[in-house]
């Protein structure tokens, strides 16, 4: 099996704030950026499980 890739903090937000535009999919979103779009919907559902605070998860580093 390979590696896991790691994403930064701020490509993940990108993603999720791409995602969330009235124009486009998630799976658009993550095609364009070579993502999976379940791990897209997994950081759209960790972002918005930090309630009213949208900060990203403390472990966002990889």
């Amino acid at each position: 099996m390979g590696e896991r890739k790691r994403y930064s903090k701020e490509f993940k937000l990108e993603a999720v704030r791409l995602a969330k535009e009235p124009d486009r999919s998630v799976l658009q979103v993550a095609q364009n950026l070579g993502i999976s779009d379940s791990a897209l919907h997994r950081w759209i559902r960790e972002l918005e499980g930090q309630g009213q605070a949208g900060l990203p998860p403390e472990n966002w580093t990889g």
